[in-house]
C-alpha cells in the first residue's frame, strides 16, 4: 500500500560488518560476516536483493527474507533497510535477504510476477547454498503489500514446507473483503483494482483463503486507526489461524495506523525477535 515509515529503533546499532559486491568468488570467507548489495538474480533491474551473511555461518544457517511494501506498485528495499539492521544486531547468527521485486503497472498486474520473483530469489539461495553457506530453512517477514505477497507465497507456493515463519505487518490478507469492495476511497479501489474485479480471483489471490493446518507460524501486527487496512484483514486470519491451530500471534495496536512508532514498534520488535527465537 502506501510506503509506510518505520522509525529505526534506538537499540539497532549498525555492526562493523564488510559491505561488498563482488560476486566472482565461488565461495565466500566464513570467518567474518559481509554484507552483499544488489545481487542480481534475474535480468530486469528489480530484480536485486541485499545479503547479510553472518560470521561463522553452515549450511544450517537459518534465513529471513524481508519483503517492501508499496502497494504492489512502488517502494524498494531501501525502505525496510531499518529491519535488516535490527535483525543483524538482535539476531546476528541469521542470515538476511532484503529483496526487490518487479513493480506492477497497467501492463503488469502484481501477480504471478511477483509471486515468481519470490520464488525465483528462493531458487537462487539454494543454489547459491554452498557459496553463502546457508540453509535452506526461511522466515518472511513483510510490510503492507510485501506482507500480503509473504502470506500468499508461505501458504500456497512452498511445496518443500522451507517457510517456518512469515510475519505480516498490516497486510492485506481478503482482497475480496466487503470491506475494501464498498470503500470509496478511491485509492483502495485503485489499488485492488490492480488484480481485477472478479470475487473468486480476488479470493484466489487472499493468503486468508489459502492457509491450511500445516501452514508455518504466523506473526500478525496491525494498526486499528490504519486507513488503508480494515481491521479485519488482521482479526479474519487470526481467527482462522485459531480454527486450523496454526502456530500464531497477533497484535492490533489501538492507536497505530498504517505503521508505527514509539513503544508500539518497540514492542513488535520484541515480539517480531521471540517469534523469530522460538520458530526458526
Amino acid at each position: 500500500m502506501k510506503r509506510i515509515i518505520f522509525s529505526v529503533l534506538a537499540i539497532v546499532l549498525i555492526t562493523n560488518s564488510c559491505n561488498s559486491d563482488d560476486q566472482t568468488n565461488n565461495a565466500i570467507d566464513t570467518s567474518e560476516s559481509i554484507i552483499l548489495n544488489d545481487v542480481s538474480y534475474g535480468a530486469d533491474p528489480y530484480q536485486i536483493y541485499d545479503i547479510y551473511l553472518p560470521k561463522d555461518r553452515t549450511l544450517n544457517t537459518k534465513v529471513i527474507i524481508l519483503i517492501h511494501g508499496g502497494g504492489w506498485k512502488a517502494g524498494d528495499k531501501s525502505d525496510i533497510k531499518g529491519f535488516m539492521d535490527f535483525i543483524r544486531q538482535e539476531l546476528p547468527d541469521i542470515a538476511v535477504i532484503n529483496m526487490n521485486y518487479r513493480l506492477a503497472d497497467q501492463n503488469n498486474p502484481p501477480l504471478p510476477m511477483q509471486i515468481d520473483d519470490i520464488s525465483t530469489v528462493i531458487a537462487n539461495l539454494k543454489n547459491n547454498q554452498n557459496k553463502y553457506q546457508i540453509g535452506t530453512d526461511i522466515g518472511f517477514m513483510g510490510i503492507s503489500a510485501g506482507a500480503h505477497l509473504s502470506l500468499l507465497w508461505s501458504y500456497e507456493f512452498d511445496l518443500d514446507s522451507q517457510v517456518k515463519l512469515v510475519c505480516s505487518m498490516v497486510g492485506p490478507t481478503n482482497l475480496a473483503d466487503e470491506a475494501f469492495q464498498n470503500s470509496q476511497n478511491q485509492e483502495i479501489k485503485d489499488l485492488i483494482a490492480q488484480f481485477g474485479s472478479d470475487i473468486e480471483i480476488l479470493k484466489d489471490v487472499s493468503p486468508l483463503f489459502k492457509v491450511k493446518p500445516t501452514s508455518p507460524a504466523t506473526l500478525l501486527f496491525y494498526g486499528a486507526q490504519d486507513p488503508l487496512i480494515p481491521n479485519s484483514q488482521g482479526i479474519d486470519l487470526k481467527n482462522r489461524l485459531e480454527e486450523l491451530e496454526v502456530p500464531h500471534e497477533f497484535t492490533l495496536y489501538p492507536n497505530g495506523g498504517h505503521g508505527w512508532i514509539g513503544p508500539d514498534l518497540l514492542d513488535t520488535s520484541i515480539k517480531l525477535k521471540a517469534f523469530i527465537q522460538t520458530h526458526l
